[in-house]
């Protein structure tokens, strides 16, 4: 009897064991999740696989497990990748499911994973799953931060999820209201610049790599902040000078923002090595931070990214900008070759490829505005000035490149901040262009309503905001229409 007993007790802790698992972020854990942030994921997988040795119960490197899909995806953009790793979800949640829901953790991760696969299916165009996973996630941190206020880490994803629904595609964007979610992006980047000041003090420190990168790109890409570039420095000044990422958040900063010197200086000083995951992205930002110093050798780094890379996005822009540099060295030929492959070569989902494509329908372009143009985004702004400086309106022969005279005039006074000359030649612009396919009349309107918001002219900023908004069937106009919505909340 006493032997069955014993039996007995013996099985309830095996079941115990096997039943109970938990949310362990221990050391081995956290070097597993730093190496991923540096974009080892090597190095990571091993930690991973180890920890599971290790530790069987714990449910950390289930979560570890998704983020390491999630870099890899982003970083190939691979959709042979995105098919094959995102079977793996449903192993993954089933296994948290399982785990103690009195964690602060459980909800969390479930959370984690869902917002993961939500943004990598919006790159491959699962519109509607993504919305569901969006709206899963968002329950999820609602009640977990209901549950657990002291628990900071649900502001990550809270702050991220607010800042994202403002600059949505369209499709994604209905899905979303549909569940009723409301976001705010000035909340979201709130919550997000609080954590980066609350982190480095605070048990959940490891996190502060990847707030830093989250706070980064909603201010680069979702708002477009002129003004986040000193305080990105900053930030990632803490992160690990190994570290792949930082690099990636440097130099985009440094090309968003017209520190084109700054992003070159990066990329060429970028961490290499077999222990690093392979990021052709880099290549192409090269190019480009080349090009817009009118250097030649940007041809090197593009034409590495077209034999590296194997992923959707940005190679019909690349074969754009390889035309460009052609037509600069007075290659008509390679120009045309080029535009060619524009047409015939890679996808349109990534804006820039829907552009480039747009843009090989059209004239050739004027060389002395193509250079303005490549110098004012670099940030170049008196070469991109003394290139056209001296020629007028009537010296162009096609519509476009008179819309684009206007128009470039106007964006490099706005830069040097003479605003009422930017003004001026925007408002020509917009005479000239407000019918025309072209992007350089919207946006010449949104830059109007930004200058009007700075000087807290009120009714002016609405009534070049809406201008923006009411012009149809132009270049990036679902772009151009979300900043000016954006800006349209500002005001109120």
């Amino acid at each position: 009897m006493k032997l069955i007993r014993c039996y007995f007790v013996i099985g309830l802790l095996l079941i115990s064991s096997s039943v109970k698992a938990n949310f362990d972020f221990n050391a081995n854990c956290i070097k597993a999740y730093q190496n991923i942030l540096c974009l080892k994921l090597s190095t990571a997988k091993v930690l991973i696989a180890n920890e599971k040795k290790i530790n069987p119960n714990n449910s950390i490197p289930y979560l570890l497990d998704n983020y390491v899909d999630f870099f890899t995806i982003l970083t190939s953009e691979s959709r042979s990748d995105f098919e094959r790793l995102k079977n793996n979800k449903a192993f993954r949640m089933n296994r948290i499911e399982r785990e103690d829901k009195n964690s602060p953790y459980y909800l969390f991760a479930l959370s984690e994973i869902n917002l993961q696969w939500a943004i990598t299916r919006v790159r491959f165009q699962e519109q509607f799953t993504s919305g569901l996973e969006i709206n899963r996630a968002y329950k999820m941190l609602q009640e977990n931060d209901k549950k657990y206020p002291a628990f900071i880490l649900n502001q990550k994803n809270l702050g991220m999820i607010n800042a994202l629904l403002g600059a949505l595609p369209e499709g994604l964007k209905k899905t979303i209201s549909a569940f009723g979610i409301r976001g705010n992006t000035q909340t979201g980047i709130r919550m997000l610049e609080s954590l980066v000041k609350s982190l480095p003090n605070s048990n959940y420190q490891f996190y502060y790599d990847e707030v830093v990168f989250l706070l980064s790109f909603v201010k680069l890409d979702i708002v477009n902040d002129s003004d986040a570039y000193r305080s990105i420095l900053e930030n990632t000044n803490k992160i690990d000078s190994s570290s792949l990422l930082r690099t990636y958040i440097r130099s985009y900063a440094g090309m968003k923002l017209s520190h084109n010197e700054d992003a070159i200086s990066a990329l060429n000083k970028r961490p290499r090595g077999a222990q690093y995951q392979p990021y052709p992205y880099l290549d192409y930002l090269l190019g480009m931070a080349k090009m817009r110093s009118l250097n030649q050798d940007a041809a090197i780094p593009f034409n590495y990214y077209l034999k590296n890379y194997n992923g959707i996005n940005l190679e019909k822009d690349t074969y754009l900008s390889l035309a460009f540099l052609s037509l600069l060295k007075g290659n008509t030929s390679g120009y045309l070759d080029n535009i060619q492959q524009v047409k015939i070569r890679g996808y349109t989902y990534h804006d820039k490829d829907k552009q480039a494509l747009k843009e090989a329908g059209y004239a050739i372009p004027d060389k002395e505005l193509l250079k303005a143009r490549l110098l004012f985004d670099g940030g170049y702004y008196d070469l991109a000035l003394k290139e056209i400086s001296d020629k007028k309106i009537d010296d162009f022969k096609i519509i476009r490149d008179k819309i684009e005279y206007c128009y470039r005039l106007g964006r490099i006074y706005d830069a040097k901040s003479h605003e009422d000359a930017a003004i001026k030649f925007y408002q020509y612009a917009i005479r000239l262009g407000s019918k025309e396919q072209y992007y350089f009349a919207s946006n010449a309107a949104l830059r109007i309503g930004m200058i009007y918001e700075r000087r807290k002219d009120l009714n002016n900023a609405k009534n070049y905001y809406n201008t923006a908004i009411n012009m149809e069937d132009h270049d990036y106009e679902s772009s151009i229409e979300n900043k000016a919505k954006e800006g349209l909340k500002r005001l109120k």
